[in-house]
């Protein structure tokens, strides 16, 4: 089994809290055990003996193989436990080398539900499941949600006393330092930390690679390198476009989201969560942070979110395409706690998708569960 995700979101602190006494826990990160895991990766495994969890296997992907005859020759599940923060190599080496004998997980920051300590389940666009959840949890109004975004998703946020800047400080100079200084696609730390921060103020909008190489003095395939790493570091994710032969006018670029807010939040530089509020990208971290909420409910079901986005050439746009069972949901994102018909005028367009439309959505701030129409209906974002 492998746990990824990016740095901090707890993968090592699941395994040792899953593991049994005897599992042995190693990690890469240390110098010494690195080099033992480079140079000598059999003197290493045979140092540390299964069961047992190796952190950061990134660092030392000339482990695989071996792990691949040990699995071979033992025939026993679950004697290794890895993790991994960055993807972008170490999945390759992973499918090459353990393909069929390793389970993947990939790892997020926290959800609403989890730090409200209730039980999570995917999303849906369905009143009724979403009136039952309503009665278990707790309203959220617009200072709180605020807070929320502002603060983040990882962990290490709610253990206790929290320095916001200090903390994303510590974790920007850290990936830049051990994750993207081992990468050949990355010659400059500090433009990748200038990319960083010009994906960050497009949270939200679709992927347009002239612009961010222009905004760094990159050049646009590097552009879309760089992004292909802030994918693979699990810190940027990309909602594809929905699209078929019914639908010829839609877009296909995809748009692009920050899964933690902090850290969007911390790259923009706003000094607090009223003045976040305030500004001009107010919709669109709220937008991105109901989207990482979403994405995150099937994850934490151990589901590939079924996810898409539609706009199409004549500026009609759906922020969310839910498609499951057949059927395709709208769902459109609203930073106001009062959302009129106009927010689903463009709903009908997925009429002519070749599918039949179900219940859509307007998640928004308002603190109820009611109808626009029949078929439509607003969600408070807290239910996510």
């Amino acid at each position: 089994m492998i746990v990824t995700g990016s740095r901090q979101v707890g993968k090592t602190t699941l395994l040792k809290h899953l593991a049994e006494k005897e599992r042995e826990y190693v990690t890469l990160d240390d110098p010494v055990e690195r080099e033992a895991a480079v140079r000598e990766p059999a003197l290493f495994l045979e140092r540390h003996q299964p069961p047992v969890i190796i952190d950061e296997i990134q660092y030392a992907p000339n482990l695989l193989p071996y792990i691949k005859m040990y699995v071979d020759t033992h025939q026993h599940r679950g004697d290794f436990w890895l993790t991994g923060s960055q993807k972008f190599h170490l999945m390759k080496d992973v499918s090459e080398s353990l393909a069929g004998r390793i389970a993947v997980i990939e790892m997020y920051g926290l959800s609403q539900s989890e730090i409200e300590n209730v039980a999570s389940e995917p999303f849906v666009c369905d009143h009724q499941v979403m009136l039952e959840r309503f009665k278990q949890r707790k309203p959220q109004g617009l200072n709180a949600i605020y807070e929320r975004i502002y603060k983040g998703s990882m962990p290490f946020a709610y253990l206790g006393a929290f320095n916001r800047d200090e903390f994303y400080s510590g974790y920007v100079n850290t990936y830049l330092e051990r994750d993207i200084k081992s990468l050949a696609q990355v010659a400059d730390e500090l433009d990748f930390f200038r990319f960083m921060t010009a994906c960050a103020a497009r949270t939200s909008e679709m992927v347009n690679f002239a612009d961010l190489a222009k905004d760094v003095g990159i050049s646009a395939p590097t552009a879309k390198k760089w992004l292909s790493v802030l994918v693979s570091s699990g810190i940027v994710t990309l909602i594809q476009p929905y699209f078929n032969n019914t639908l010829k006018r839609a877009v296909k670029s995809p748009n692009m989201y920050f899964m933690d807010t902090g850290l969007a939040v911390y790259l923009t530089r706003w000094d607090s969560p009223k003045t976040l509020e305030a500004s001009a990208m107010s919709g669109k971290i709220f937008e991105t942070y109901v989207v990482s909420e979403l994405l995150k409910s099937y994850h934490n079901a151990g589901k590939q979110p079924p996810v898409y986005y539609y706009r199409d050439t004549d500026g009609k746009e759906i922020d969310i395409v839910l498609e499951y069972d057949g059927t395709v949901y709208p769902i459109e994102i609203k930073k106001t706690g009062n959302p009129g018909k106009d927010a689903i005028k463009n709903f009908a367009v997925l009429q002519n998708a070749g599918k039949p439309v179900g219940e859509g959505a307007v998640v928004c701030l308002y603190n109820n569960v009611l109808p626009i129409n029949q078929k439509n209906w607003i969600i408070p974002a807290w239910l996510i």
